[in-house]
């Protein structure tokens, strides 16, 4: 049915709000039998890219010349790198340095979300290395002593990594603690459940499949509502120093 104009789906200074209704989908350079939503990036003012890739089996990623992130949302794929193959189901993630050749191809029809991001060297440090793993294999931690709030870490708390990629589940009624605002922006893919979001000066509603980006110093603040838990995949900038990380 046609919505007449209206849409959760919001777009402001300081933020973004991507709802289903909204989505575009767009043909990359080097894709082959997949799409992506392009959910945000430099022109928006952002300094990575996010998109969701939907692979049809057989499909194929294009290449990059930034570090690439990885998650499954659903269905498999293929992840080539150095002659060797890993394959990466629901809720595996994979990270790919910059400059590393590889890979990735669908092994069924797929849901993939990909970060991308120029990497910011420091000079006394190697690197980062190439990861493949799955959420599940990540053990996860309360985040301020609070127990129904629960986050993983899907990239080492090292700081040659410039960027982290997180998961966090709220139980029913769960909430962050305080209304943050901070130097790092966010990149944000809800993956179950739904809640209250603030952004800015501002409150939405949001559910599975919407997308969230809050720029630096955005006022940010979540409360799960509903009788299942929410729980998001959560990117930022992490372990430099802000004026080497000047927004386009």
């Amino acid at each position: 049915m046609h919505n007449l104009g209206q849409t959760r789906g919001s777009h402001q200074s300081n933020h973004l709000l991507l709802t289903a209704d909204t989505f575009v989908h767009t043909s990359l350079p080097g894709m082959k039998a997949c799409s992506a939503t392009v959910h945000i990036g430099p022109a928006m003012g952002a300094g990575f890219t996010e998109y969701t890739t939907e692979f049809e089996a057989g499909g194929e990623l294009g290449r990059t010349t930034a570090q690439r992130f990885i998650f499954v949302i659903e269905g498999g794929v293929k992840v080539e790198v150095n002659g060797k193959s890993y394959e990466l189901g629901p809720r595996g993630y994979a990270y790919l340095p910059q400059g590393l050749s590889h890979r990735v191809l669908g092994t069924k029809v797929s849901r993939v979300a990909v970060i991308e991001k120029p990497y910011e060297e420091l000079d006394s440090f190697e690197p980062p290395r190439f990861i493949v793993s799955s959420e599940d294999a990540v053990a996860s931690h309360p985040l301020d002593d609070d127990p129904s709030l629960q986050v993983k870490c899907l990239l080492p708390d090292e700081m040659n990594f410039d960027f982290a990629v997180n998961t966090m589940v709220y139980q029913p009624g769960a909430s962050l603690s305080m209304v943050e605002m901070h130097a790092m922006e966010h990149g944000l893919i809800m993956l179950e459940g739904g809640g209250i979001y603030r952004l800015g000066d501002s409150w939405y509603a949001v559910t599975a499949g919407d997308f969230i980006w809050m720029g630096p110093w955005c006022p940010q603040w979540f409360g799960a509502i509903g009788k299942v838990p929410a729980k998001y995949i959560i990117y930022k900038d992490f372990h430099r120093h802000p004026w080497a990380s000047p927004q386009p």
